[in-house]
């Protein structure tokens, strides 16, 4: 694989792909050993690190990228194997990194992350079980508000609920439980859609 002669949207996609470790390192990062102070800033009675503020930025241009590549793609008539099968895989790395990382630090309950990675494993399974078969589902309604939703959500918690949080409205975790249900209704859509491939062989 020379990246040099991909096409451009392929290019972004892995671009997507690189930037999932570079949200790992900015939160393991032993900044301490090496002296490094991080401050804090402070909007009325919430608390913001600059870390999450980073993190939070190399997401939404990850985010940002996921609609581009695909734009891109359509647009010139550049759609290719290669990224059909990178740009799900970058979506779901850079969503559940930054899901599981908020869990391993208890920044949100592990319940939620849990179901959705759940989810994604199993519409992941049934959709190779249908490949296999010569059927191809693409992403309905519930599945693109699905992701929408946890991108929303990722921001609003790494933003500390900024500034839903300086009204007391609690916007993230609406949003994260939000993002679970959406998350196991597309994933019942799926099952709908190939059960018959799925369950054919039992």
């Amino acid at each position: 694989m020379n990246f040099l002669k991909m096409n451009l949207p392929n290019k972004i996609t892995v671009l997507r792909v690189l930037l999932v470790p570079i949200i790992v390192i900015v939160f393991f990062f032993p900044y301490s050993y090496f002296g490094i102070a991080i401050p804090t800033y402070h909007f009325g009675n919430v608390s913001l690190s600059l870390l999450n503020i980073i993190a939070c930025a190399i997401f939404a241009l990850a985010s940002f990228t996921d609609f581009l590549d695909g734009y891109l793609a359509r647009k010139h008539n550049l759609i290719t194997t290669f990224g059909k099968f990178l740009d799900p895989i970058a979506d779901k790395l850079l969503v559940n990194t930054l899901f599981i990382l908020m869990a391993v630090f208890g920044i949100v309950p592990a319940v939620p992350v849990i179901v959705m990675i759940w989810r994604d494993t199993l519409v992941d399974a049934m959709r190779m079980v249908a490949m296999e078969r010569g059927k191809v589902v693409a992403a309905g309604f519930l599945g693109k508000l699905k992701t929408v939703l946890q991108m929303i959500t990722i921001v609003l918690v790494l933003l500390n609920n900024l500034p839903f949080e300086l009204y007391g409205l609690p916007v993230s975790d609406i949003m994260l439980w939000s993002s679970m249900v959406a998350s196991v209704l597309s994933g019942v859509y799926y099952f709908v859609q190939l059960k018959d491939y799925i369950l054919e062989s039992i």
